[in-house]
């Protein structure tokens, strides 16, 4: 009975080391194979930023992962060509709202706590009628904590304000440069529409509207030497994100990709003189391609340069898609994933 006991024992052992092999051996595998900022197919995307949990069963010990905070890039078309674009228009397709609303449902149920909305630009499809209808589910029927957008501004309206920023937490706009010949060069810009007076538009009415206003700016070898100090304190973001101008295989570089931004690439060291050039600027919150970690509800992997998608979480669920996202938690939190990002807990001035 003894030695039954020892041979199961080992059995048992045996079997618990090839799973993990296999498990090791098939997350090396799709890791190689869809994003983090979106995938392959078509046009939606999720890149998340998920907390990390260790539960004990038993003597074994799981690692599962809890999407906190998901980017839901819905859309690849956008108005814009800003030469460097990680996330390019290789398809129009959108995933109709009941398919989208049911992926965030189970999001939700899988602990999402926070949703980005991005693109390509998100007020593009349907006028932001759509965005607008995931905003409003997102914080009513969902009813999570936050729920933001990140816009080039260029597409919207003070009624859409009205008829859903109740419903918004943070807004985000891309502004790359303050100054105008400069957005032009990088080709954030739309005919002769001023880039800058719209930024300040939209802030005017995020502060009129009750919507927290943040600022994100890739920096690139066309404004890498800019001061933006002035600029950013007149505008009072609460938050500034500025990311290093980042290239992804098949995106923006390589033979497939729809644009060259290889012109836009600077180094570690620029990017750091950057950062302390403006150092004085208290919202600023930085993110190079050192710390930088979605097609139809899939989530994305970059960590080989590329955009490396899970299956759907429409068709597997959350739990088994999330297993080949390749979430760093100690980077996430190193990076400020986690932050103050509802607006009922901000304590702002309106």
């Amino acid at each position: 009975m003894r030695l039954s006991a020892a041979i199961a024992s080992q059995m048992r052992l045996l079997m618990q080391l090839l799973a993990d092999a296999l498990r090791v051996a098939f997350a090396s595998f799709f890791s190689k194979v869809g994003y983090g900022r979106t995938g392959a197919g078509a046009g939606t995307a999720l890149s998340v930023t998920p907390v990390e949990r260790k539960v004990d069963e038993g003597r074994a010990q799981n690692e599962m992962t809890t999407p906190t905070s998901v980017n839901y890039h819905f859309t690849r078309q956008c108005n814009y060509k800003c030469g460097f674009c990680f996330h390019t228009a290789k398809t129009s397709f959108v995933l109709p709202l009941d398919e989208a609303k049911r992926g965030l449902k189970l999001l939700k149920e899988s602990g999402m706590e926070k949703i980005n909305f991005s693109g390509g630009e998100p007020f593009l499809h349907d006028k932001g009628d759509f965005l607008g209808k995931l905003v409003q589910y997102c914080k009513q029927d969902l009813r999570l904590p936050s729920v933001s957008i990140v816009s080039n501004g260029s597409m919207i309206k003070e009624k859409w304000f009205q008829k859903y920023g109740d419903d918004l937490d943070i807004l985000a706009i891309s502004c790359d440069s303050f100054d105008e010949a400069t957005n032009q060069l990088i080709g954030r810009a739309q005919g002769r529409k001023s880039h800058i007076d719209n930024l300040h538009k939209i802030c005017s009415w995020c502060q009129q509207y009750r919507v927290a206003f943040k600022i994100n700016s890739v920096i690139n070898t066309f404004n890498v030497d800019e001061d933006m100090a002035e600029n950013i304190l007149q505008l009072n973001p609460v938050r500034w994100k500025v990311f290093q101008c980042l290239l992804i295989d098949g995106e923006n570089a390589g033979e497939k990709a729809l644009r060259e931004a290889e012109r836009f690439v600077i180094s570690e060291q620029m990017f750091q003189e950057f950062l302390e050039r403006h150092i004085g600027v208290p919202c600023l919150v930085p993110e190079s391609n050192e710390k930088v970690r979605d097609e139809i509800m899939r989530f994305l992997d970059c960590r080989e340069g590329r955009k490396d998608p899970s299956k759907s979480i429409l068709d597997v669920g959350v739990k088994e898609a999330i297993c080949f996202s390749g979430f760093d938690e100690k980077m996430f939190l190193k990076r400020g994933g986690k932050y103050v990002w509802s607006k009922a807990d901000m304590k702002m001035e309106w």
